[in-house]
């Protein structure tokens, strides 16, 4: 399995970022997948999954500023987060829902200035 997110990256509060991930090594098409997050000095936590039928879920933290869709043809996984706020700066990772293993790939940076 590879893990590959992308599109972190510096941005003032109230500004946007989208995030991308693809996933490999898979069935995608038909695997829950979501975007977790990990800020520091904090456990990681799961932000917005989707499932193979399209539905999703947010945490209470990201509802109605982040959305998540996914390309299955290309297996990947989006997030595009709106009105940012410095907390949610974190690396944000994306896997499968529940993962599997204890892998998270690199993950991607973002971090969010007041």
């Amino acid at each position: 399995v590879q893990l590959q997110a992308s599109g972190g990256g510096l941005v003032q509060a109230g500004g946007s970022l989208t995030l991308s991930c693809t996933i490999s090594g898979i069935r995608f098409g038909i695997s829950t997948v979501g975007w977790y997050r990990r800020a520091p000095g904090r456990q990681r936590e799961l932000v917005a999954r989707v499932f193979a039928n399209l539905d999703t879920i947010y945490g209470d933290s990201v509802k109605g500023r982040f959305t998540i869709s996914r390309d299955n043809a290309n297996n990947t996984v989006y997030l595009q987060m709106n009105s940012l706020k410095p907390e949610d700066t974190a690396v944000y990772y994306c896997n499968q829902v529940p993962p599997p293993f204890n892998y998270w790939g690199q993950g991607t940076l973002v971090t969010v200035s007041s």
